[in-house]
């Protein structure tokens, strides 16, 4: 997978976490909303790797 689709699955995946948080807390629905909290992490954390990836690259492009 490349730099730019693991962030743009990132921000997906964060944009969806945080509409199920909202979601989750105007229902009261406890587990919604954890599952939001953990999709938005999961997004953050695909976005570093896009990242590291994009900064991986430009190390090698300038050796």
């Amino acid at each position: 997978m490349g730099s730019t689709s693991d962030k743009v699955k990132g921000m997906a995946n964060e944009a969806a976490g945080n509409v199920k948080q909202g979601v989750g807390k105007a229902t009261g629905n406890d587990k919604m909303r954890a599952e939001g909290v953990v999709q938005e992490k999961k997004g953050e954390a695909q976005q570093a790797v896009g990242k590291a990836k994009d900064a991986v690259k430009k190390g090698v492009d300038k050796a």
